[in-house]
Formats: C-alpha cells, sequence, structure tokens
C-alpha cells in the first residue's frame, strides 16, 4: 500500500523547492498534477522522470479511482500549479478519499502564497483568517465583508488581479477606505511586490497601475472598541435618525462606528424593528 505525499512546488522562484520534495518527486510512482503543462516545466528542471497524470477540477470525478488505484501498488505525489496542493485546489478531495480509504497521507512543509503573505504585509500574524477566493458578485462579496467587519484577525483571500480594484472599493465601502490592507503581488517572482496601505488609498493606486499576476489580499482585523452598544440604544439611535428624516442607509452607516456594530449589522436590525 503506497503514500500519498502532499508536495508544495515553488510559487515563482525554482529556488524554492525543498531538498526532501525533489526526493519525494523522483521516488514516487506517480506525479498527480493539476497542471501537466505547468509541472513538466519544473520536472524537466530538475530531471524527474516519475510518469505524471493530470488531476484538476475538471477532469477530477474521472481520474480519482485511477490516482487511489496507483495508491494500491506504490507511493503517489500530489503536486499544484504552485504553492501547497489542497488550498483552494481540487487537491482536498483526493486528499479526504485516500484518508476515507485507510492510506496515509504524507504532507510536505513548503511553499505557500498565504504564509509568504502574511509575514510580509506586517499586520497581525498570530490570528488570521483564510477566505479561499473571494466571491464574484459584488452583493455576496459585501455582505461577506459585513459578516467579518469585527474580526480581529487578519483576513487573507486570493484574488484575481481584473478584480482587485473592485474587492477594493467593496472594502473602502462596507469596511471603510481607511481599513489597512496588502497587496501581495507575484511573490517569489521577478515582479513581487507588496503594497502596504489603506482600502482608499490601494484603490486609487491600483486603478492608475493596471495590476497583473498571481494577487493574494490581505486585509487588517477590525481595531478594538472601547465598547458595544447593545440592541436598544442602537435602535433608538436609529428611530431618532430615521424620524428627522434620514434613510435607514445612512442612519445605518453614520451609527455603525460610534456604535461599534457595522454597517450592514446596523442596518439588518433596522429592517428586523420593522
Amino acid at each position: 500500500m503506497g503514500i500519498l505525499y502532499v508536495v508544495p512546488t515553488p510559487i515563482g522562484n525554482l529556488e524554492d523547492i525543498t531538498l526532501r520534495a525533489l526526493r519525494i518527486l523522483r521516488e514516487a510512482s506517480l506525479i498527480a498534477a493539476e497542471d501537466t503543462r505547468t509541472s513538466r516545466v519544473l520536472t524537466r528542471h530538475f530531471d524527474i522522470a516519475t510518469p505524471m497524470t493530470s488531476y484538476h477540477e475538471h477532469n477530477k470525478l474521472s481520474k480519482l479511482d485511477q490516482i487511489l488505484s496507483a495508491l494500491a501498488t506504490g507511493d503517489v505525489a500530489l503536486i499544484s500549479d504552485a504553492g501547497t496542493p489542497g488550498i483552494s485546489d481540487p487537491g482536498s478531495e483526493l486528499i479526504r478519499e485516500a484518508i476515507a480509504r485507510g492510506y496515509d497521507v504524507v504532507p510536505l512543509p513548503g511553499a505557500s502564497a498565504i504564509t509568504a503573505a502574511l509575514v510580509g504585509s506586517g499586520m497581525l500574524m498570530d490570528r488570521f483568517l483564510f477566505l479561499g477566493f473571494l466571491p464574484r458578485k459584488a452583493s455576496a462579496l459585501k455582505a461577506l465583508l459585513g459578516q467579518l467587519a469585527n474580526e480581529p484577525g487578519t483576513i487573507i483571500a486570493y484574488e484575481s488581479p481584473y478584480r482587485l480594484t473592485d474587492s477594493l472599493q467593496a472594502i473602502a465601502e462596507v469596511l471603510g477606505g481607511g481599513r489597512a490592507v496588502c497587496v501581495a503581488r507575484e511573490i517569489s517572482k521577478k515582479f513581487e511586490q507588496f503594497y502596504r496601505g489603506s482600502a482608499g488609498e490601494a484603490c486609487d493606486y491600483f486603478l492608475r497601475e493596471n495590476p497583473r499576476g498571481e494577487v493574494t489580499l490581505l486585509i487588517a482585523g477590525a481595531p478594538p472598541t472601547e465598547s458595544r452598544w447593545p440592541d436598544e440604544q442602537v435602535i433608538v439611535a436609529l428611530n431618532e435618525r430615521i424620524s428627522a428624516g434620514e434613510s435607514l442607509s445612512a442612519a445605518a452607516k453614520a451609527l455603525a462606528k460610534e456604535a461599534g456594530w457595522s454597517k450592514s449589522d446596523v442596518y439588518q436590525l433596522g429592517i428586523k424593528k420593522d
């Protein structure tokens, strides 16, 4: 019975691969790769001749049994295009199924955009929340940000460079333009960049600069508040503002910071009282 090795691969510079990873890739009977074309650049560079098969989002159902069958007679090395397999890719399903069928799963430490971006951001590092890829729809993204408005830990997510400015605008709108962010771009590559600033500043910057490449977005945790108003106090203040002619949306926005609530939570409270 073989072992499923989870092998991190470089996220940029090929020198980031470990000696142990190279040995496992050479000794395994099969490499399961997210994209064989990308992975062959790596194996050719290091003269690795191990047979390789593809395993990605679009063929995972048909390939799962094939890879598990290979585990019955030898070791399999699971790799992704870059970084640690299983993080926001179909490798997680293969890992779970291998465990369910009684195979040993051995993860190797190595390259990860999450940890590299976190330590390079300068933000809080002893507590963080990883979201994977952010929602594509603006409404879903704003709803998610509203739920996390009071999260004290650093928030980490993957983002497309084509949606980065939209996401930064949403952050500024929901969490405030002054909320600190870090855009870690092209980590470990030639044009690596860590942009650190407020959400508003970052949005303006990347609207001008047209970002490219792989992006990891970090959002600073919510600043500690001295006190959070109870529901009853928020309702009274909300009623006063609405009675004075403010809309529910405007009143919620004005009260949020003062009450220690997120705008979305104040708004929802206003809807419920009606």
